[in-house]
């Protein structure tokens, strides 16, 4: 069955770049096999279907001609365009393998049928979160964190070779790092290529194995890994470390997903790059003005009351807020709420009484 990366991304065929980011990074979020509830299987589809929708000649190529379009079936081409395949599933092509058709094409037309080196494999994308207090959050901080995944060998470096020793040419593909194969489709007998087993595309083997990797050039180990929280992040937002994910063999390394999570604070929020708090005042302040003293994430600053200041207004003091990408801060907000006493003197009763007749 084709795949319909779209929908495995649950996104529209129109969406945009940030919209299938975004529905990306969700969806690796919550299958990550890692994770108590992870599926690998959902993990992979899911990496697959962006891997092809994030590259625009991918996509356009998967748009008109599907999924083996996205593996390399040659835009506007002749061929095969057109032609109804449904007549041979579910028995309508007896005796024939009939596989992925998508890879049949790949294999066509992307060079397969010429027996040249296997394409450059890549590692898994990984993820993992970490939390922060609100305080990093505005100003940056850079934390070292612990990440178990597959890493390259120090020791032999990702060759798979002990220290010292040579390699030698893979006899299964004969260095070429791709065995071909017959296989019976609804064309007749067509030759593909495969990867090599034996030395995963490479074309070459060790005369003697690494003694630490055993030869296959990683090996899972934790890693201590120095992660860069820039300033002014918000809640939930994703830092994305390429070639920090998990290693393989003579290939690509993935990248390493960071997603951040920002603990409340019991006196700010947060509204864009400014800064919002509640300042509780007493009548006689918001009568006559007052100076008070306040506690903000740089330190302590005096900020003044005008005299007749009303209920939920907002004083604003500048460049106290949190530090966009070009430089400048934001503000502090600060909403005035009016304490008032619970019992009157009576002298202040007096006081109030004769406010009243003035008509205050």
């Amino acid at each position: 069955m084709a795949k319909d990366y779209y929908k495995t991304l649950g996104v529209e065929k129109n969406a945009s770049k940030e919209d299938i980011k975004k529905a990306f990074h969700k969806l690796a979020h919550k299958y990550h096999p890692d994770k108590n509830k992870g599926d690998d299987a959902k993990f992979k589809e899911v990496n697959e279907a962006y891997q092809t929708l994030s590259d625009e000649q991918k996509r356009a190529s998967y748009d008109q001609f599907g999924e083996a379009g996205a593996q390399g079936f040659p835009g506007g081409g002749a061929g095969f365009g057109g032609f109804d395949f449904s007549g041979f599933q579910n028995g309508g092509a007896q005796g024939f393998d009939m596989g992925d058709l998508g890879d049949i094409f790949s294999d066509f037309f992307s060079g397969g049928m010429g027996g040249g080196r296997a394409q450059a494999r890549r590692g898994r994308d990984i993820s993992t979160e970490i939390s922060i207090p609100f305080s990093e959050s505005i100003f940056g901080v850079t934390r070292k964190i612990l990440i178990t995944k597959v890493s390259t060998c120090e020791t032999c470096t990702g060759s798979g070779a002990k220290p010292g020793t040579k390699e030698k040419t893979c006899t299964k593909c004969n260095g070429k790092g791709s065995i071909r194969e017959n296989r019976r489709t609804i064309f007749g007998t067509v030759a593909t290529t495969a990867v090599c087993d034996v030395c995963h595309g490479y074309g070459k083997v060790p005369e003697e194995k690494c003694p630490t990797c055993k030869g296959h050039g990683v090996l899972r180990k934790e890693e201590e890994i120095s992660l860069n929280i820039p300033a002014g992040i918000n809640n939930g937002e994703m830092i994305r470390m390429p070639a920090m994910g998990e290693a393989i063999a003579h290939g690509q390394t993935g990248d390493l997903y960071i997603k951040v999570n920002v603990g409340r604070h019991p006196v700010f929020t947060r509204e864009g790059n400014n800064l919002v708090m509640d300042l509780n005042i007493k009548l006689s302040d918001a009568l006559l003005g007052a100076e008070y003293t306040i506690e903000t994430l740089d330190g302590n600053i005096s900020v003044k009351i005008p005299e007749g200041v009303s209920p939920n207004e907002i004083l604003r003091v500048r460049e106290r807020g949190v530090p966009s990408s070009r430089g400048k801060r934001g503000d502090l907000l600060i909403k005035i709420h009016l304490k008032l006493p619970q019992k009157l003197s009576r002298d202040a009763r007096k006081i109030i009484e004769d406010l009243k007749k003035e008509g205050i």
